[in-house]
């Protein structure tokens, strides 16, 4: 069992910037964690994630260049950097995990609010 909490969510002005984070708690072993947001009225959108063996990161293109997936192993915390934000990046944003053996599981969500 995992669980994903997910917190640093917030309203931020169009070219500012928030960082999210995501404790990751429970005795297994990850294969991946990733962001991934769904606005209004969307799919769900994946965003970034980070390989746990290798900390290899991928990003959405929509997202390259401005966010910024990290990890603190001590803390089992991933985080997100967002930069440059725009209105189009308002979404709930989710935190979410893939252990080796397959199995996925998600946080609740933070609200991420970008105002022009």
């Amino acid at each position: 069992q995992v669980q994903l909490v997910e917190s640093g969510g917030g309203l931020a002005q169009a070219g500012g910037s928030l960082t999210l984070s995501c404790v990751v708690s429970g005795r297994t072993t990850l294969n991946r964690v990733a962001w991934f947001r769904q606005a209004p009225g969307k799919e769900r959108e994946f965003v970034a994630q980070i390989r746990w063996s290798s900390s290899n990161t991928n990003y959405a293109d929509s997202v390259k260049a401005r966010f910024t997936i990290s990890r603190d192993n001590a803390k089992n915390t991933v985080f997100l950097q967002m930069n440059s934000l725009k209105p189009e990046d308002t979404a709930v944003y989710y935190c979410a995990a893939q252990t080796q053996m397959g199995y996925e599981y998600q946080g609740q969500g933070t609200q991420v609010t970008v105002s022009s």
